[in-house]
């Protein structure tokens, strides 16, 4: 692998773990808030947004400190692209239901809340970064063909 390929391994995985580790930190802080951003979105019975709402900050926080320990990173990555996809998939949802909703990503509480359009476009490059470093902690770099 290149040195340059190292460099943009190296910081996709930090700006991706950091990310995770924050906004897990941000939603475990107050998961009766983050609870009501999940039940927000109208897709869980009551019980199912407390249980996703007090686990899923750990999840992101676990995943994320993997990325920046620099250990089990293909897994980590994997799992938070395929958590932004699902969350992408979800806020897409409530954006084509018409919900007036914050996407409860970053500040579970937040009195503006962040237009629908600006949260997918920031989820599809936290996707792209999963993409990047699940793809380059492989080891390979995919060649030009000749």
């Amino acid at each position: 692998m290149s040195r340059w390929m190292r460099i943009l391994y190296h910081l996709c995985r930090l700006s991706l773990g950091g990310l995770f580790v924050w906004a897990g930190l941000v939603k475990s802080a107050d998961v009766t808030a983050f609870a009501g951003s999940v039940a927000a979105y109208g897709l869980l019975p009551y019980a199912g947004n407390y249980l996703v709402a007090a686990t899923l900050p750990y999840v992101e926080v676990l995943a994320g400190a993997l990325l920046l320990a620099n250990r089990k990173v293909r897994p980590a990555s994997l799992l938070l692209g395929g958590m932004t996809l699902l969350f992408m998939i979800v806020l897409a949802s409530a954006w084509w239901r018409g919900l007036d909703i914050d996407c409860g990503c970053f500040r579970p509480d937040a009195e503006n809340p962040t237009p629908p359009a600006v949260a997918l476009l920031r989820d599809a490059g936290l996707l792209a970064l999963a993409a990047v470093t699940f793809r380059l902690r492989g080891g390979t770099v995919p060649r030009p063909r000749e």
